[in-house]
């Protein structure tokens, strides 16, 4: 945590008597490398310690030149003897010279995963974790290492896999483990080799850690979430690439996700030193790769926002005076009033900005500004209504007369026939783009003071007008949905109450309420817009449905008016599938219908028990209470139930 002293300085603002004690010594010290083709080459010269360390020399002629006649330098010699050394995690010593090869400048080949596996495990550096920012990727790793022939278990460490594997299984069906792939897996597993994704089952995640931790598994194949809160160190861990898919493009991994992933490398009391290795790969810069090991910037940032049932809890144990003092000092609050100096700097510098672009985008023929806006505007609405397709018929209808609307007022404008028209929004562009960045810097700012406690107060207001909290000033109280609302939790927190109150699911069937509740907490990986509606569940489920997403129009409208975020538009697209399973369909059939891998949907209907379990109780009506206790048994069976152990 690179920013320590400022949470210090929170606690003891809240606190009082904190003092902050950094450490930077590494409990088992981190030796960094790259992978040239099967050479092991040291990142830095110098070992004594990575703060003062430089760069590899013999890495940076090879970036320059290419591997042309490149000789080995010693410390790549004494990782290739390290084969024969049989050391328990210790640094590869040096052992004899082999012949000298040349690579191309712009060729230098890469070895393919089972090669580097099995350079590892000669150089005595196994366990490893390979990282690879995709489950696909994962998942092929693993079976390129199968197909390889490699096997990294002895006969004794085969048997206590298969032991231990089966009797964390024994509760499923062998149909649902055939669906799963189980008996590849376990024949991987047996190979001493797995992946380690969200798309796993958790249980088989769990199984997973359990056998590396234990010292059964010797190569795992993860994606980043490994490296969150598990406790899986390895002796070395493996970066095949510098930069991952961040769902929009392929950006750099930054300094902090650098340590975090190499982090588990070095097993305390085991190893005595851990080792992180980066294959090569074209247009490599050591130089980078050397800076993210050379920084520790991992900041602390709070995310904290008050919610609506968070607004109820503390209004009713607190008041309203009491619980603005509580969230104005929060750490939220604290970096929030520390971040003004910088934030006041920026708008000073876009001011004059601004300036320039308005001289730029002046017309002869009429005020552009008030004439780009009215661009801005239509062009903001056209692109919401393409992208929007999901919401309600009115309020696309009402979208296209405001759309009409705008488009007769730009037609009619003077500075729509000026010759230069396209010139001047060429710099209005920029003006606006500018200014509405200027402009939410410059809220952020008038705001500094009590900006969570601002939150709050139109949280409240919101709550006020739908008639869960009445009053007014430190006199608020919660009516009877307020109480409701306490014991509802989630990202949809005020659509999930106010559906109830308004009776929008009364008269579901188990399966179509599993339906609705899976709709209210799934969070698709891609834009799932163009469901067809034929696929939702038929019967009363799409008219409930309809008239939730109408609902969320609404409460959206409303949150927007307050200064709210709001949330995002509840999605349909698992909804099908978990109609299925709750209506007792086979596991492979659901997956299918899904599109999903196991694990993925096992999260899901995790969650949609979690809400399926509140409706069951704070439901007004008592027969939907009665329905939400069904369809959770209904979706807690097989491999959800096994997963929920």
């Amino acid at each position: 945590v690179s920013n320590a002293e400022e949470f210090g300085d929170w606690l003891d603002t809240v606190r009082g008597g904190t003092e902050v004690i950094v450490s930077e010594t590494r409990p088992v010290p981190l030796e960094q490398h790259v992978l040239v083709r099967d050479d092991l080459l040291p990142l830095f010269d110098d070992r004594a310690g990575i703060a003062t360390a430089q760069v590899n020399q013999e890495l940076l002629r090879i970036r320059s030149f290419g591997g042309a006649n490149y000789e080995r330098n010693r410390d790549a010699q004494q990782y290739r003897s390290a084969r024969h050394a049989g050391a328990q995690g210790r640094r590869p010593q040096r052992g004899g010279k082999r012949p000298v090869r040349s690579a191309n400048v712009r060729r230098i080949e890469r070895l393919d995963r089972p090669q580097v596996v099995d350079l590892l495990d000669r150089a005595n550096l196994l366990p490893a974790i390979f990282f690879i920012f995709s489950r696909v990727g994962c998942d092929s790793a693993v079976q390129q290492v199968r197909r390889s022939g490699l096997r990294l278990t002895t006969a004794e460490e085969r048997r206590e896999i298969r032991a231990i594997v089966e009797d964390r299984v024994r509760t499923l069906r062998d149909e649902d483990l055939a669906v799963l792939g189980y008996w590849d897996w376990l024949d991987n597993l047996e190979r001493g080799v797995a992946a380690h994704h969200a798309g796993l089952l958790p249980a088989f995640k769990e199984i997973v850690e359990e056998l590396f931790q234990q010292r059964l598994l010797k190569v795992v194949f993860a994606t980043e979430t490994l490296a969150l809160g598990i406790n899986m160190p390895a002796r070395t861990v493996v970066l095949e690439r510098m930069e991952k898919f961040n769902g929009e493009a392929r950006v750099a991994i930054t300094s902090g996700e650098y340590t975090q992933l190499t982090g588990r490398a070095g097993r305390r009391g085991i190893d005595v030193e851990g080792h992180a290795v980066v294959q090569w790969t074209e247009g490599m810069d050591p130089q980078a790769v050397a800076a993210l090991a050379s920084r520790r910037t991992y900041p602390l940032n709070s995310s904290f926002r008050p919610t609506y049932n968070m607004a109820v809890n503390l209004l009713d144990r607190f008041g309203r005076n009491h619980s603005r003092e509580v969230l104005e000092s929060s750490f939220a609050q604290f970096q929030a009033d520390r971040a003004v100096v910088g934030l006041a700097r920026t708008v000073r510098e876009a001011e004059a900005s601004l300036e320039g672009y308005l001289g730029s985008m002046t017309c002869d023929r009429g005020d552009f500004t008030e004439y780009s806006g009215i661009r801005r505007e239509l062009s903001d609405l056209e692109k919401r209504n393409r992208t929007d397709q999901q919401a309600p018929r009115a309020v696309r209808e009402k979208r296209l007369r405001q759309i009409e609307s705008l488009r007769r007022a730009m037609q009619r404008h003077a500075c729509h026939r000026c010759p230069d028209r396209e010139q001047h929004a060429r710099w209005a562009e920029r003006y606006w783009k500018l200014k509405r960045e200027t402009d939410r810097t410059r809220r952020q700012i008038e705001n500094r003071t009590g900006t969570v406690a601002r939150v709050f107060d139109r949280v409240l207001d919101v709550l006020t007008e739908v008639g869960y909290v009445q009053g007014s000033g430190d006199a608020l109280t919660l009516t009877d949905a307020g109480r409701t609302m306490q014991r509802i939790y989630g990202e949809r927190d005020l659509l999930v109450a106010e559906s109830l109150r308004r009776g929008l699911w009364d008269g579901l069937d188990a399966p179509s309420l599993a339906a609705m509740a899976c709709a209210l907490v799934y969070e698709p990986r891609r834009d799932d817009g163009s469901i067809d509606p034929r696929d939702l569940p038929r019967g009363r489920f799409r008219i409930a449905w309809e008239r939730t997403q109408e609902l969320w129009a609404e409460l959206d409208d409303l949150e927007h008016d307050n200064r709210l975020p709001g949330s995002d538009r509840p999605s349909a697209g698992l909804a099908g599938a978990m109609h299925a399973w709750a209506r007792g369909s086979a596991l492979d059939a659901v997956l299918e219908d899904a599109d999903m891998a196991a694990g993925d949907f096992v999260r899901w209907a995790k969650q949609t028990i979690d809400l399926l379990d509140q409706l069951s109780i704070v439901a007004p009506n008592a027969e939907t209470a009665r329905t939400a206790r069904t369809a959770l048994d209904g979706v807690r069976r097989g491999i959800v139930a096994y997963s929920s152990m």
